[in-house]
C-alpha cells in the first residue's frame, strides 16, 4: 500500500513541475466555439488514415463473426480514447487520468495485436503518439521507448509480422517525439506571446509616464508664467492700460507657445534646448519680479557650442533636453513657490560632466518632493544623470543636475 502511495505522489509532483496550460493557434489550441473544435478534430482524424489496416481486418473475411464484432468494439474504443487523450491534453494541464488512458491504449494494442494479427500492430504508433501527447516531457521520451519495445516485442510473437514491424518502428518513434516537440513548440510560442505582452504592457506604461512628465512640466511652467502676468495685468489696468495690453499679448503668446509644446510633447517630437529655456527662465523670472542672474549659464552655454542656438558637440541632445527639463522645472519651482527675490542660474563642467545648478534666496526646502521633481528624477536616471536638492549655501533652495559628456571639456570662463 505504501508503495502505491509513493507512486502516486511522484506522479502528482511530476505534474506539478511540468509546465501548466498549453495556449496557441493550430492543433494545440483550446477550441473556442463548435468550428475550431471540428478543425481541431479533423486535424488529429487525418491520421487515422493509418488504421485502414485493421478497419479491412475487422470488415473483410478474416475471423469470425465474433473475433470481428470483437475487434469493431476495440478499434472504436481504441479510437475513443486516443481522440479524448490528444484533444484534451494538448490544451489542457496534465491530468492524473494521463497513465489509466495511456495504460489503457497500451493494454487494447497488445490484446488485439496478439488476438487478431500483424495488422492490428499500428495501434502502438498511436500510443507512442499519445505518450508524446499526454505525459510531461521529462518522462515522455521514456515512456515512448517503452512502447516502441513492447511494439517490438509483440511484433516478434505475432504470425506474419514480418511485413509491418518494419515499416511500423521508425513511424512510431518519429511520430512520438513530434508529438513531445510539438508540445515543446507550444509552451515556447505560449512564453514568447506573454513576454511580448509584457514588453507592449512595458512600453505603454513607460509612454504614459513620458507624457504625464512632459505635460506637468510643459504646463507648470507656462501656466505659472500666465498667471504671473494677468495678475501684472490686472494691477496696471486702472493707471497703466498700455503696459496691460503689453501684458495681454504676452499672455497670449505663451498661451499660443503651450499649445504647440503640449502638441509636440504628445507626438513625443519636443526636445528643448539649453539655450531657448535660459531666455525663457530669463523671461519668466523678470515678470515674477526676481532679480535673476544668468550671465555665468549663458557664458558656459556660449563656450561650449561655439555659437548660440548650436548643439553642443560633447553632450548629446537627450542630455541636453534633460538639462533643458530640469531648468525649466526649477525655475517654475522658484516662481510659484520659492518667494525668493534673487535667484541664480549656472552651467558648470567637472568630471566629465555638465551640472546645471538653480539657487534661490527663498523658503528653501519645503517637505518631500512633489511630482515635479520626481518627475525630473526619472528623466535624469535615464539618461545616466543624478539629481541633488537641499539648502543653497546662503539658504533657500538649491537644485542640481549633472549628466555626462561625451568626452572631457575643459570651460574657461
Amino acid at each position: 500500500m505504501s508503495v502505491l502511495v509513493r507512486c502516486r505522489q511522484w506522479w502528482r509532483d511530476v505534474l506539478a513541475a511540468d509546465d501548466v496550460p498549453v495556449e496557441y493557434n493550430g492543433v494545440g489550441s483550446r477550441p473556442d466555439s463548435r468550428r475550431q473544435a471540428l478543425v481541431k478534430l479533423a486535424w488529429v482524424g487525418i491520421w487515422f488514415a493509418y488504421l485502414a489496416a485493421p478497419a479491412e481486418d475487422v470488415l473483410g473475411d478474416h475471423h469470425t463473426m465474433a473475433a470481428d464484432i470483437f475487434g469493431g468494439v476495440g478499434l472504436l474504443a481504441f479510437v475513443f480514447c486516443y481522440v479524448v487523450l490528444v484533444f484534451r491534453q494538448t490544451s489542457r494541464p496534465l491530468e492524473d487520468r494521463v497513465l489509466p488512458m495511456l495504460g489503457l491504449l497500451l493494454a487494447m494494442a497488445v490484446v488485439l495485436s496478439l488476438t487478431l494479427g500483424a495488422a492490428w500492430l499500428v495501434l502502438f504508433v498511436y500510443v507512442c503518439v499519445g505518450c508524446g501527447a499526454g505525459l510531461p516531457l521529462k518522462i515522455s521520451r521514456f515512456a515512448i521507448l517503452l512502447a516502441l519495445g513492447v511494439l517490438i516485442a509483440v511484433g516478434l510473437t505475432t504470425p506474419d509480422a514480418d511485413s509491418f514491424l518494419p515499416v511500423l518502428v521508425l513511424p512510431a518513434l518519429l511520430g512520438g517525439f513530434a508529438m513531445v516537440g510539438v508540445r515543446q513548440m507550444a509552451r515556447t510560442t505560449k512564453a514568447l506571446r506573454e513576454a511580448r505582452a509584457t514588453v507592449a504592457h512595458l512600453a505603454a506604461n513607460e509612454e504614459r509616464l513620458r507624457l504625464a512628465r512632459d505635460l506637468h512640466d510643459l504646463l507648470g511652467h507656462s501656466l505659472s508664467l500666465i498667471t504671473l502676468k494677468s495678475e501684472l495685468a490686472g494691477r496696471m489696468l486702472p493707471d497703466k492700460p498700455d503696459q496691460a495690453a503689453q501684458q495681454v499679448a504676452d499672455i497670449e503668446r505663451v498661451s499660443r507657445q503651450a499649445l504647440v509644446d503640449v502638441r509636440e510633447a504628445v507626438s513625443g517630437f519636443r526636445r528643448p534646448t539649453l539655450d531657448a529655456e535660459i531666455a525663457g527662465a530669463r523671461t519668466a523670472l523678470a515678470a515674477a519680479g526676481i532679480s535673476a542672474d544668468l550671465d555665468q549659464a549663458g557664458t558656459v552655454l556660449h563656450s561650449l557650442n561655439g555659437m548660440g542656438g548650436a548643439p553642443i558637440p560633447d553632450l548629446p541632445p537627450d542630455e541636453e533636453g534633460v538639462l533643458a527639463w530640469a531648468l525649466r522645472e526649477a525655475v517654475t519651482n522658484v516662481v510659484r513657490h520659492s518667494g525668493a527675490r534673487r535667484c541664480e542660474i549656472s552651467l558648470a563642467e567637472a568630471d566629465d560632466e555638465l551640472c546645471l545648478t538653480v539657487t534661490d534666496d527663498g523658503r528653501g526646502p519645503g517637505g518631500s518632493h512633489g511630482n515635479g521633481l520626481t518627475g525630473l528624477t526619472e528623466r535624469l536616471a535615464l539618461a545616466d544623470g543624478r539629481l541633488e536638492t537641499g539648502p543653497g549655501p546662503k539658504g533657500g533652495f538649491c537644485l542640481r543636475a549633472c549628466v555626462p559628456l561625451s568626452r572631457s571639456v575643459r570651460v574657461s570662463v
